[in-house]
């Protein structure tokens, strides 16, 4: 990640405290956050709560990638969206949530639809991506571009009462994203929660999961999920974590 050491403000050193006076996190920790540049695509149910923890973390800027508009079936689980925001782009509707949280960082809303031509370019500028998209096309133009320029890749997937987090790191010596999603695989296989629902607070648990991942690649504190998968079932309480 970034080599920049910046100090804190007076107002930073505040605002982090409980992370500052952690044990084996810090200042040194706190820095490497201020010094991160995290890209998270879709400012929906999994980039909303990821959004709001890594906004309040600390990460120094932050870029949200959207195309879409905050209608009022989104406001049971993506929690940076109100009702006043209804019809607003969702990347400005999150940016206003997250410089409201926030407003020592920097925050860059994206509103664009992703194709192979763009994604690199706006990548190159991150030290790693969260990918909280809901159909594989998308996934694998993320996956396929994190991996060529050899970024790590937070992953996370909802459906019903039920979610997934790993993290693709090829470059790292994990798995591609190819070896948990086969290249046969099309969203015709798997549920969309358009058409089969999903519980609001799943996409809570995943989106904010997959923030702890980015704030433990970022800093280099803890194992993240590499070559893991971690399987969230809310209505059992219980998760479950498999290697691939």
């Amino acid at each position: 990640m970034a080599n920049d050491r910046p100090s804190f403000t007076p107002d930073e050193t505040k605002r982090y405290a409980r992370q500052l006076v952690l044990k084996g996190f810090g200042g040194a920790a706190q820095q490497k956050l201020k010094a991160a540049k995290v890209l998270i695509v879709g400012a929906g149910g999994l980039g909303s709560p990821a959004l709001a923890y890594l906004a309040g973390a600390g990460i120094g800027r932050i870029a949200i990638l959207d195309n879409d508009i905050v209608s009022v079936s989104n406001l049971h689980r993506q929690i940076v969206h109100t009702g006043a925001g209804i019809g607003l782009s969702k990347v400005e509707s999150a940016a206003i949530f997250a410089r409201g949280l926030n407003p020592e960082i920097e925050i860059v809303p994206l509103q664009m639809r992703l194709d192979a031509e763009n994604f690199g370019p706006v990548l190159a500028s991150y030290d790693l991506v969260l990918d909280g998209t809901d159909n594989l096309i998308t996934r694998r133009l993320v996956a396929a571009g994190a991996q060529t320029l050899q970024k790590p890749l937070i992953s996370g997937a909802v459906s019903m009462f039920s979610g997934q987090v790993t993290v693709f790191a090829p470059h790292l010596g994990g798995p591609g994203h190819e070896a948990l999603f086969a290249d046969a695989a099309n969203d015709d296989d798997l549920p969309s929660c358009e058409a089969n629902g999903i519980i609001g607070p799943v996409t809570g648990v995943i989106g904010t999961l997959m923030a702890m991942e980015a704030i433990k690649l970022v800093t280099g504190i803890g194992t993240p999920l590499i070559g893991k998968v971690l399987i969230y079932d809310s209505r059992e309480a219980r998760f479950t974590e498999l290697a691939y």
